[in-house]
């Protein structure tokens, strides 16, 4: 009679949490993609420094995978809670446990894990945890801002026409271990202090009818060591804490670091540096089929101490600090056929002077959509694609999206030149002749003059064989106008290098549910 009575205890304790879970509606979601890719995505050939030679060897054949799922506990319109793969303990900014910028752990794969909630009888939306932050834009992606991290997100809806968002973010924190790479000691600072980055944004989405505008704002602070160790970005190799799964910082938000490899910024007396940007994207589609597109970004970055800007021997003590601003737009027409446009933008360049810091605008991770090659626009997964920064470019672009000619078959193409606004007096400062290309595939552009060009083009064919089935083949190539009598005359006269284009061939199989 005990093990009876045993047994229905325990019966009933498996309906009843059956029962309680039953309130709670499970969804999933997921990607699986297949990708083989044939490439060679450097932008030169052979490069020489004194007797030292190097060639490029690296075209190359690729299969790849990824697998993304995306579980849903949905418990009301109210409340629900989304979780990407497994989770782990993570610590808000912590890279080894991926809770730091890009959000990928080294043995978790974590990408986003959040709760959605509602405030009882308001309209107010709160989101918490590991989430995608895309800041507001249009016509070619976000130029700062898009990626994973971990924030809270507040969403007030005022009325149909206005509503209100709240953003802090901490990209980095408790990175740290104590060890400086400026000249001093370790132990001279202990770890984890003064190591967080945060971010504050107010934005505030407009929406009338056939018109759209998103005026947005954010700050920042930067702890004096929150970027100690990020990356090897200063030559060294040793004691290296850390580096985040997407972006580069030390490129998107210092002086550009091929400036000189011997560069070493100096101490700060500031605990935190402060940083700003400001956007005002906004949308036209009263005049449908036409659709209007602009944006318009402005970024600063506080100086955190000083570096040398070496010149033929010659030191000048230069500023980190850096600002700038961009503008970018695009004209597209609607038609039974495809959509036909053009796009294009400007941004701010240096002006040769590395004592007054730097006018190109910063950024955390940009990334730009305009193209699929020099740009995320497209399968950008399969190593070979590279989310840029507009930062110290111009461009002009024509496509022609979205061509069906026959059913369930589409073609993109587009065509882009890609010049350069930075002087060409800053190729004096830099370490050696192809110090342009340092940026190539670290989440920035290369560094282009205004003597520079590159010409992009794309072809992208998708088929949808099956409702949640894609085959995407993308084509892409890079012709190469570097111009080699200004690079040569880069700080140091001994080094030379030989320019190729560049080239891609991918075909992607993609089921989505």
């Amino acid at each position: 009679m005990k093990k009876l009575c045993t047994l229905l205890l325990a019966a009933g304790l498996v309906f009843g949490a059956a029962t309680g879970a039953s309130a709670i509606d499970f969804q999933a979601k997921g990607q699986w993609l297949m990708g083989f890719t044939a490439s060679d995505t450097k932008l030169m050939h052979k490069t020489r420094v004194g007797d030292q030679k190097k060639t490029n060897m690296e075209s190359s054949f690729d299969a790849v995978q990824r697998v993304r799922l995306q579980l849903d506990a949905v418990a009301s319109e109210s409340l629900s809670g989304t979780v990407y793969f497994e989770i782990g303990n993570t610590n808000w900014g912590r890279a080894d446990q991926g809770g730091a910028l890009g959000a990928d752990g080294k043995i978790i794969k974590l990408k986003r894990a959040y709760i959605d909630w509602m405030v009882p009888e308001t309209e107010l939306k709160v989101r918490m945890g590991i989430q995608g932050v895309t800041l507001p834009n249009a016509a070619g992606g976000s130029a700062i801002m898009d990626t994973d991290a971990a924030a809270i997100t507040a969403n007030y809806k005022i009325n149909d026409n206005v509503s209100i968002t709240a953003l802090w973010a901490r990209p980095l924190n408790d990175n740290f271990d104590g060890n400086r790479y400026n000249g001093r000691q370790a132990g001279s600072w202990r770890a984890g202090y003064l190591d967080n980055l945060d971010l504050f944004s107010l934005m505030v989405p407009l929406t009338f009818d056939g018109f759209e505008i998103t005026p947005w704002a954010m700050l920042g602070m930067k702890g004096a060591n929150s970027m100690e160790g990020i990356e090897d970005w200063q030559g060294r190799s040793d004691n290296e804490v850390f580096n985040t799964s997407d972006g580069n910082l030390p490129y998107s938000l210092y002086p550009y670091p091929g400036i000189n490899d011997r560069m070493n910024i100096g101490g700060t007396g500031k605990g935190y540096g402060s940083l700003f940007w400001a956007g005002l994207p906004f949308t036209i589609t009263a005049f449908d089929p036409l659709n209007i597109e602009v944006d318009i970004n402005y970024g600063y970055s506080e100086p955190m101490g000083r570096y040398d800007a070496i010149k033929r021997g010659a030191v000048k003590r230069s500023s980190t600090e850096r600002q700038g601003w961009l503008a970018k737009a695009l004209v597209e027409y609607k038609m039974d056929w495809g959509v036909p446009g053009i796009f294009g933008w400007y941004a701010s360049g240096d002006d040769g002077n590395p004592k007054n810091g730097s006018e190109r605008m910063p950024s955390i991770v940009p990334m730009g959509t305009f193209t699929s090659f020099m740009g995320d626009g497209n399968y950008g997964w399969v190593w070979n694609d590279f989310a840029l920064d507009y930062a110290g470019t111009w461009g002009i672009g024509l496509q022609l999206r979205d061509m069906t000619f026959v059913e369930n078959l589409s073609h993109t193409f587009r065509v882009a030149y890609w010049g350069g606004t930075n002087s060409t007096g800053m190729v004096k400062y830099m370490n050696n002749s192809f110090a342009w290309n340092d940026g190539w595939g670290s989440g920035t552009s290369p560094y282009l003059t205004t003597n520079d060009g590159l010409l992009e083009f794309n072809l992208v064919n998708s088929y949808k064989m099956y409702e949640n089935f894609d085959i995407n083949l993308e084509l892409g190539y890079i012709a190469n106008f570097m111009d080699n009598d200004t690079w040569k005359k880069a700080g140091e006269r001994n080094s030379s290098f030989q320019k190729q284009d560049a080239w891609k061939a991918q075909l992607v199989f993609a089921y989505s549910f």
